[in-house]
């Protein structure tokens, strides 16, 4: 009877982990992100993350003006030590950098999008938002699971420049209508149906 490797954890640096090494560890798990220099590995995701994911990336994609670029779980260098990877962003088109691009620069972004899972409630409410709005990312969206676990509700967000934190612009339920970072309409019960 043959034993199975041990897996071999990564063990970080003296400080830290920076953005330069989450490309460079080999053998990560999907969707490592960087926080404060440590790895943050992300558990499965629910088919409710994963729809609330596909519909705002579809709804997005059909109404961005064609300077604006839609993607899914790619990373925001935020600095030296935090790389968080939203669920969607919308960045501007210019800044695709070709096939190997792994992430972005926050000026280049102007929506983070981030769906809360139990383990990211944290990070997701606190963390991550705290950190877009200090690299000056003008929006944000957080996106809860109603009462009956199918009914989203979004939380928009917008930039203050003089402070650098966001304000609450709109609580949408049903129906996420918009006129920034550009005009959308998003029936959120879509949710619960295969779209």
């Amino acid at each position: 009877m043959s034993a199975e490797p041990e897996y071999a954890w990564p063990r970080p640096p003296a400080g830290g982990y920076t953005t330069e090494d989450l490309d460079r560890i080999p053998d990560l798990p999907p969707h490592t992100e960087l926080i404060d220099g440590s790895l943050v590995f992300v558990s499965p995701r629910t088919k409710f993350h994963m729809r609330a994911m596909r519909l705002l990336e579809h709804r997005l994609l059909h109404a961005a003006p064609p300077e604006l670029e839609v993607v899914r779980e790619m990373t925001v260098t935020l600095g030296k030590r935090d790389r968080p990877e939203p669920d969607v962003l919308v960045a501007h088109a210019d800044a695709d950098t070709g096939p190997r691009q792994t992430g972005y620069r926050p000026e280049d972004v102007v929506l983070a999008v981030e769906v809360v899972s139990d383990d990211s409630g944290a990070r997701d409410r606190e963390t991550k938002p705290r950190k877009y709005a200090a690299a000056g990312i003008p929006h944000f969206w957080r996106v809860e699971a109603g009462k009956d676990g199918w009914s989203p509700v979004v939380y928009v967000f917008e930039l203050e420049p003089a402070t650098r934190t966001y304000a609450v612009t709109g609580i949408h339920h049903e129906r996420l209508k918009t006129d920034v970072p550009f005009p959308v309409d998003i029936d959120l019960t879509a949710v619960a149906r295969r779209v």
